[in-house]
C-alpha cells in the first residue's frame, strides 16, 4: 500500500511564486535577495499555518542555491537545492524552541554557528517558535545574535512575538504575516482538488475556507478529512454534516421568521438547532454576523466583502432588500448585547428566546409608528370650569393672558391708583376696599383682583387664575386642614396636643412657620413632617407646600442649671470667684 502524504505536507510550497496569501513578504524578501542586502537576524511572526517556516526554508534553500532563476528562485537542481529537498543539507537547522529552551541548547548552537558552511555561502539556523525560550536562553542568545559571523543567517519564528523581549526584537527585521484571504484559500483548495481529482462545490470549500480561520494548514486538514469523509465529492451538505457548521438556511429561515413577526416560529427553529447540539452563544454570535452580512449586501459596492460564493451572496443581496438599514442596526445591536450577557446569564436560553422576541418586535411599521409619535405634540388647549367660574390657564395663552391683565391693570389705575372708591353709602362717606394681587402661578404675571362693582366696571372677564397643584388658600383653610389631621389621630396622643397647641402661622402663598416652645415639641413634627405635609398638599391641592419648625426664644422652657452650671454663669460675671475656688480647693458637684 503507498504511503499516505497529507497534502499540507505534499502541496507545501518550495519556491516563493507558490507561497499563497503572502506576496508582498515574498516580494520583499526577494528583491533583497537580488540587491545582496541580506540581513543577519530575521524574525517572522503571524498566525499558525501561513507560511512562516515554509519561507524560512525557501528563504534559505534560495540564498545558498548555486544557480538562481531570472526571478531570484531556487532552481531545485543544483547540488545545494537537491541536498535541501531531500532534507540533508548541512547548511540549513531547525530548531524547536518548544523543546530545547534551555542555556545549554542555545550554548550548542552557538558553537555550531562558528563552522562555515561547505556548500553554497550561508549557513541558516531556522528557530521555531522562539518564544518558547528561557529568560537566560534570550540573554544567551543576544551577543551571537547581534554580531553572527559573516556566513551565518538566524530566521525566528513566532505565533506570539509580544513575548520576545525588546532586545531580541531590536536586532531582526521583523516581517508580520497575516491570515491568508478566503478566495486565496479556496483558489488553493481547487487546485489541490483538481491534482487530486476530487469534485467540489464552491460553496463547499467557502465552508471549509471560513473554518480554517485564515489559515492554509488547517485548511488542507479540512479538506483531507472531509474527502475520506465523502470519498471524493465535497458538496455543500456534506461538509456541513461533517464540520457540524449552522447552515446559512437555519439563518435564512429565522431571518424571515423575525420579518414576519413570528414569534413562534423563531422559538421552533431555536429549538431546533439547540437539539443540533449547537452551543448557544455560537447562534448568537452567528445571528450577529447573520445581519452584519445582511447589511454589507444592502449596497452592491459593499457585497464584495462578504467572502462567499456567488449563489450563497445572491441569497443575501435578495434578503437584505426586505428590511431597513434601521431595523438591521437595531437587530445587530439586540443581537451584541445577547452575547455580552451571554456568560453571565443564569437561564441562558431565557436570554436567547427573549432576544428572539424583540427581533421579532422590530419591524418597519412599529419603528415607523415610533418615529411618528416623537414627532407628533399634541395641542394644549383653554379648559374653562362652568361651575367654578375659574379659568385653567395653559402654556400656549400665556401671551393673550398677559396683555388682557394688562389692559385690566390700566383700566383700574385709570379710577384711582391707589384705592378703588365705591359710591357713596348713605352715610355720606366713601368705602375704601383693598385691591388684592393673586399671583399666576407659573406664568410669572399678576392681577388685580378689586370689588363686584370695580369689577363690571373694568372687566367682568377678569378672573383668579391657578395651575392644578399649585391652588392658592387662606391662612384659616391651613389651619382647618392642620386640625383635621391633628383630630384623625388616635394612638400618636402626644402630637396630637403638640398640632393643637400650635397653630400654622402663613409666611408666605406656600411657606408656613409653626412656633414651638420645647426641642421635644419640634422632634414631634420634624419626626411626622413627611406625612403631615402630604396630608395639606393633597387637602389643598398644592404640591409646593413646605414647612418649617422653630423654638420661640420668649418662651422656651429652661431646664433647672445645676450647681456647677450655676458657678460657671457667676465666674463669667466675676472672675475673681475661679481664683478664690482654686486657691482653697473648693469642689462643686
Amino acid at each position: 500500500m503507498d504511503t499516505f502524504i497529507v497534502s499540507a505536507r505534499k502541496y507545501r510550497p518550495s519556491t516563493f511564486r507558490s507561497v499563497v496569501g503572502q506576496e508582498a513578504l515574498t516580494t520583499t524578501l526577494k528583491n533583497a535577495i537580488a540587491g545582496s542586502k541580506l540581513a543577519h537576524a530575521y524574525l517572522f511572526s503571524g498566525p499558525r499555518g501561513v507560511g512562516k517556516t515554509t519561507c524560512a526554508r525557501i528563504f534559505a534553500k534560495t540564498i545558498n542555491c548555486l544557480n538562481p532563476t531570472n526571478e531570484y528562485e531556487a532552481c531545485n537542481a543544483c547540488e545545494s537545492c537537491v541536498a535541501f529537498n531531500e532534507q540533508r543539507s548541512y547548511n540549513i537547522h531547525e530548531l524547536d524552541a518548544a523543546s530545547n529552551n534551555s542555556v545549554d541548547d542555545i550554548r550548542s548552537l552557538i558553537d555550531q554557528v562558528r563552522v562555515p558552511p561547505q556548500i553554497g555561502k550561508y549557513k541558516v539556523y531556522i528557530i521555531d517558535e522562539v518564544h518558547m525560550l528561557s529568560q537566560s536562553a534570550f540573554n544567551s542568545f543576544l551577543k551571537t545574535l547581534e554580531e553572527p559571523p559573516a556566513h551565518a543567517i538566524f530566521i525566528l519564528a513566532t505565533t506570539e512575538k509580544h513575548k520576545i523581549i525588546p532586545t531580541i526584537l531590536s536586532r531582526c527585521q521583523v516581517y508580520d504575516f497575516n491570515r491568508i484571504h478566503i478566495g486565496d484559500i479556496v483558489a488553493h483548495l481547487q487546485y489541490v482538488a483538481q491534482e487530486e481529482g476530487v469534485q467540489t462545490e464552491p460553496e463547499a470549500l467557502n465552508i471549509i475556507a471560513q473554518k480554517a480561520d485564515g489559515g492554509m494548514r488547517d485548511a488542507l486538514s479540512i479538506f483531507d478529512q472531509t474527502v475520506s469523509y465523502t470519498g471524493g465529492d465535497i458538496t455543500y451538505q456534506a461538509v456541513v454534516e461533517n464540520l457540524n457548521v449552522l447552515d446559512y438556511e437555519y439563518y435564512f429561515k429565522l431571518s424571515e421568521a423575525i420579518f414576519a413577526g413570528d414569534v413562534v416560529n423563531s422559538l421552533l427553529i431555536l429549538n431546533d438547532i439547540l437539539n443540533r447540539g449547537f452551543e448557544g452563544q455560537y447562534i448568537i454570535s452567528g445571528i450577529s454576523s447573520h445581519f452584519r452580512d445582511l447589511l454589507v449586501c444592502k449596497d452592491p459596492a459593499t457585497a464584495q466583502l462578504f467572502q462567499v460564493g456567488s449563489s450563497i451572496r445572491e441569497k443575501y443581496i435578495a434578503m437584505a432588500q426586505q428590511c431597513s438599514n434601521d431595523f438591521m442596526y437595531r437587530a445587530i445591536e439586540l443581537a451584541n448585547d445577547c452575547d455580552l450577557n451571554y456568560r453571565l446569564s443564569k437561564n441562558k436560553r431565557l436570554l436567547l428566546e427573549l432576544t428572539l422576541i424583540k427581533l421579532c418586535q422590530l419591524t418597519e411599521d412599529s419603528a415607523a409608528e415610533r418615529q411618528e409619535k416623537k414627532k407628533a405634540i399634541e395641542p394644549i388647549t383653554v379648559q374653562k370650569k362652568e361651575q367654578t367660574g375659574k379659568t385653567v390657564a395653559r402654556p400656549e395663552k400665556t401671551e393673550r393672558l398677559q396683555q388682557e391683565s394688562d389692559r385690566q391693570l390700566q383700566a383700574s389705575e385709570e379710577v384711582n391708583p391707589i384705592t378703588a372708591v365705591q359710591p357713596e353709602k348713605e352715610s355720606g362717606k366713601p368705602a375704601a376696599t383693598k385691591r388684592k394681587s393673586v399671583s399666576m402661578a407659573g406664568m410669572g404675571i399678576s392681577l388685580a383682583s378689586i370689588n363686584h362693582t370695580q369689577k363690571k366696571e373694568v372687566n367682568s372677564s377678569s378672573e383668579e387664575v391657578r395651575q392644578n397643584g399649585t391652588n392658592l388658600f387662606t391662612e384659616e383653610e391651613l389651619i382647618a386642614a392642620w386640625e383635621s389631621y391633628a383630630a384623625a389621630l388616635k394612638k400618636e396622643v402626644l402630637l396630637k396636643n403638640t398640632m393643637s397647641l400650635y397653630p400654622p402661622r402663613m409666611l408666605n402663598d406656600v411657606v408656613f412657620e409653626v412656633e414651638v416652645n420645647t426641642e421635644l415639641n419640634k422632634q414631634y413634627l420634624t419626626d411626622n413632617s413627611l406625612s403631615i405635609l402630604s396630608h395639606l398638599r393633597e387637602t389643598l391641592q398644592n404640591g409646593e407646600i413646605t414647612m418649617t419648625i422653630r423654638i420661640a426664644e420668649d418662651n422656651v422652657i429652661k431646664k433647672p442649671l445645676t450647681s456647677r452650671e450655676i458657678f460657671d454663669e457667676m465666674v463669667q460675671q466675676n472672675p475673681s470667684l475661679q481664683k478664690l475656688s482654686n486657691e482653697f480647693g473648693l469642689e462643686l458637684n
